[in-house]
């Protein structure tokens, strides 16, 4: 019985230790974006499904909830944004060429046809960032569509 009160307490003090050790947080800002917005030229509905369900973790700009300031939640959280900015960070969508962005967008097309994003772990929390088969639908023809403006560079010539 004392050894459980000794572990809990030591648990109990490396929570509060880890509560003072942060972690950088993704607020760089939405005007990051202006440029793969401006080239993929989404409507209004697509720009609306983006901002709900993919730039938390696909840009440079990541709407916090309260919980990301807890350890050990904040760490799971710059991790989580981190690895999904691996993939694809559409604030970086110029630095990307034709071949990639074409890219970029079938494994957008192919992620989403599967249900594979956005994560359910994320959709968990927030339930607007669930795709309705109708969104779905409009983000697929929309990456389809924007795909179309690199195919003829990626095309063997």
């Amino acid at each position: 019985m004392i050894w459980i009160k000794r572990i809990l307490m030591l648990a109990l003090v490396a929570l509060i230790v880890i509560q003072f050790i942060t972690v950088e947080k993704n607020e760089g800002g939405y005007e990051s974006l202006q440029p793969f917005v401006q080239e993929t030229k989404p409507s209004e509905e697509v720009a609306g499904i983006l901002k709900t369900s993919c730039y938390d973790c696909h840009s440079n700009q990541t709407q916090y909830p309260w919980y990301s300031n807890l350890a050990p939640a904040s760490f799971f959280l710059a991790d989580h944004v981190e690895e999904g900015k691996e993939h694809l960070n559409f604030a970086n969508w110029e630095s990307y060429s034709a071949k990639r962005k074409d890219h970029k967008l079938d494994e957008l097309i192919e992620e989403v046809e599967h249900g594979e994003m956005p994560l359910e772990s994320y959709t968990l929390i927030h339930g607007d960032a669930k795709l309705s088969a109708a969104q779905t639908e409009a983000l697929i023809n929309w990456a389809k569509a924007a795909r179309l403006n690199y195919s003829a560079s990626v095309q063997p010539q």
